[in-house]
């Protein structure tokens, strides 16, 4: 087996190199699995909350460091990689301090005067498939509600993040969890597909592409086990006539430019009421000049480099074909040097409908801008796509933008506000952008066995 190896994005060094987890060691991992599952499974709730909060504390004690993995890993700048691992130490907290109410038995009346109820159980080994654009948060948002619940995890992370990946299971046994409880695995997709198909795990959630999601649905499916898919977005950001202007462009582009647009939540495409088009545009491309290029552990820049060259090389091949096809660029455009991952921000507009930029999710630095004529024609826009994660919509008049976030295909819409997601707050897409829930009380429900107990 080839190695996995760490390498830094903005350089091209290779910062550290791993053989893949053997064989023997994943059966070793299942074994231990399973047999912490069954005294976890009955540990009590505040035992549980106990170790967690000592995770979050571990994580906060432990930022700078953890931060600066990430930025290494994947090139995200430092100030947003040091909020990721405070965001990890929140949801920590949030399913510490709330799992017991949302798995509490619920009872149900019957009209009978008989009894019910339902209660929530654990299922066993869940396996996480996760990414590399968030290596930390994609996955404590999976294993704080997940072994809150009683399970336990099992983690296959991105190749490129295999730093991360040890360090998150070392964090874990620093915080005394019990061994077994969570595991990485060093290991490919085709291996972790295999890994699915093992009796002994009994759940896998994944956030990703869409190809790997519909890899690892295809085999959850045939073997009849429980999935979550949180898949890729092409979020719109819809402004209004009546919005605040300069409100809205200065969120537009944190929105797109967040982790350096790599992010299935940041908006993507800008479509904007003609009568304020131009405003906003000028708006947009003014507060998209405003941000500083700079490294990864600059502490004075926006953005620095996308996580692989590869990636940098898509991105721009759709850019590419959009123009060939009629888009026009009104900021940036140019190619990425050979072998680099840095990309410039980038602006289309005049986008045609059978273009990359119209049809296909462009996971970085590219705002694509449309102009409509009417609220209506905004959301028929909104819904021409294949996706469905989040959309924001931007007005003064509250009452009407409820009306319209109800006419949205996708799982989340904020009114005049960044998409982002909370631990608070259910989280997940339809169509081609997944389904499931994650984070809130939805996002504990998914990996348990709801089973109902008739009171005779």
């Amino acid at each position: 087996m080839s190695p996995i190896r760490s390498i830094n994005p903005w350089n091209g060094e290779v910062l550290q190199e791993y053989s893949p987890t053997s064989p023997v060691a994943v059966e070793q991992a299942l074994a231990l699995g399973e047999h912490c599952f069954e005294t976890w499974r009955k540990q009590s709730f505040p035992e549980k909350s106990r170790l967690f909060y000592q995770l979050a504390q571990r994580l906060r004690e432990q930022k700078e460091e953890l931060a600066q993995l990430i930025s290494l890993e994947v090139g995200k700048v430092i100030s947003e990689s040091r909020a990721e691992i405070e965001k990890c130490a929140l949801v920590c907290d949030f399913y510490a301090e709330r799992a017991a109410a949302f798995l509490a038995p619920e009872p149900i009346p019957l009209p009978d005067q008989k009894k019910a109820q339902v209660i929530f159980q654990p299922l066993g080994i869940i396996l996480a498939v996760m990414p590399w654009n968030f290596p930390f948060w994609q996955v404590f948002r999976f294993a704080a509600p997940t072994l809150m619940a009683g399970n336990v995890g099992l983690l296959k992370h991105a190749s490129n993040v295999p730093q991360c990946a040890l360090a998150i299971q070392r964090l874990f046994t620093e915080a005394g969890f019990p061994e077994g409880c969570f595991q990485s695995l060093l290991i490919d997709g085709s291996r972790a597909t295999a890994l699915l198909e093992n009796p002994r795990i009994k759940g896998v959630s994944l956030t990703g592409s869409e190809k790997a999601g519909a890899s690892v649905a295809a085999t959850a499916g045939k073997n009849l086990k429980k999935s979550v898919l949180e898949l890729g977005g092409s979020d719109p950001f819809i402004v209004l006539a009546n919005a605040d202007l300069p409100l809205a462009a200065s969120t537009a582009v944190k929105a797109r430019m967040i982790n350096f647009g790599q992010s299935c939540i940041a908006a993507k495409r800008f479509i904007i009421e003609a009568s304020v088009y131009d405003e906003f545009v000028a708006l947009f491309l003014q507060e998209l000049k405003k941000l500083k290029p700079g490294s990864p552990l600059d502490e004075d820049a926006s953005y620095a480099c996308m996580a692989r060259p590869d990636l940098a090389t898509e991105l721009f091949q759709q850019v590419r074909d959009s123009i060939a096809l009629g888009a026009r660029i009104l900021a940036g455009g140019k190619a990425p040097a050979p072998g680099s991952a840095c990309f410039e921000p980038t602006v289309l507009a005049d986008i045609p409908k059978e273009s990359p930029a119209f049809t296909e999710e462009l996971f970085g630095p590219v705002a694509s801008l449309f102009k409509v004529a009417s609220a209506e024609e905004a959301i028929a826009l909104a819904n021409a796509t294949e996706f469905g994660l989040g959309a924001s919509i931007w007005t003064a008049n509250l009452t009407r933008g409820a009306e319209l976030a109800a006419l949205v295909e996708s799982g989340v819409v904020f009114l005049n506000a960044q998409v982002a997601s909370n631990p608070m707050l259910p989280f997940g897409g339809i169509k081609k952008s997944g389904y499931g829930r994650e984070l809130s009380k939805q996002g504990i429900l998914e990996f348990v066995n709801q089973k109902t107990i008739y009171l005779g």
